[in-house]
């Protein structure tokens, strides 16, 4: 199978990366048809960070990190690295200097299906990081792979120049022929949740606002003022 690094990506534009910085993972999410949402075992390293930006994507062989360090020449600022393996394998991928590198390069953050290491130089660092797993165990620098094909990360399948956004809940993939499309919708999405929000101030209650009254009928829930009327009514037979 050929193995190759391509360097040109098409990203989005600063304009739809504007447009993107308003919003939130799960308001995506949600938008695009609760798709694209990657494993949650991919957990932050850093709370209270929101990144977002186009996908470089790398495929490694489990316990090498060769391709990452072919993955920094060709990282344009403001890209989110997309990092799986294959094989099995939770070697420790990136560590600082990886790390140092690919802030000097302007990338954003990494989301990485694999493991990494010097966690609390990175914290200090200040770089996002949402990964599978913590290990010190190092990595070989031996075994060819890919850079910009694409992958299979967090269970998502994920392109070069996808829009990849990541925050405490998260992360999602956005398929960049669904850019604007999702933009559209999502921003859609926060209209709608802000009347929600006002209504809720007014002091409505989501059971009427939803009508979600016939559906506790449907279910046969039944209202009862006290646990005592609950039994009495129980043992009456009712």
């Amino acid at each position: 199978m050929e193995k190759y690094i391509v360097k040109v990506v098409d990203r989005p534009t600063d304009e739809i990366l504007e447009a993107y910085s308003e919003l939130d993972v799960s308001t995506i999410y949600e938008a695009q048809g609760k798709q694209g949402i990657l494993n949650p075992a991919l957990k932050p390293i850093l709370a209270n960070t929101m990144i977002f930006g186009p996908a470089v994507t790398v495929t490694c062989v489990a316990g090498d990190n060769l391709m990452i360090h072919a993955a920094v020449e060709v990282v344009k600022p403001g890209d989110i690295l997309v990092i799986t393996t294959e094989g099995e394998g939770l070697n420790g991928m990136i560590g600082e200097l990886i790390v140092t590198a690919l802030m000097k390069k302007g990338v954003k953050g990494v989301i990485m299906d694999s493991g990494i290491r010097d966690v609390r130089q990175i914290r200090d660092l200040g770089f996002p990081v949402w990964t599978r797993e913590v290990l010190s165990q190092g990595t070989n620098k031996i075994k060819g792979g890919w850079v910009n094909a694409p992958v299979v990360c967090g269970g998502v399948t994920i392109h070069p120049g996808d829009l990849i956004m990541a925050d405490d809940d998260g992360v999602v993939c956005i398929k960049k022929e669904d850019i604007a499309f999702t933009l559209d919708l999502s921003r859609a999405r926060v209209a709608k949740e802000a009347g929600t929000i006002e209504k809720i101030n007014s002091g409505q209650i989501s059971l009427d606002f939803y009508n979600l009254r016939p559906v506790l009928k449907a279910e046969n829930v039944r209202y009862y003022e006290t646990e005592q009327e609950r039994i009495s009514k129980r043992n009456g037979g009712e």
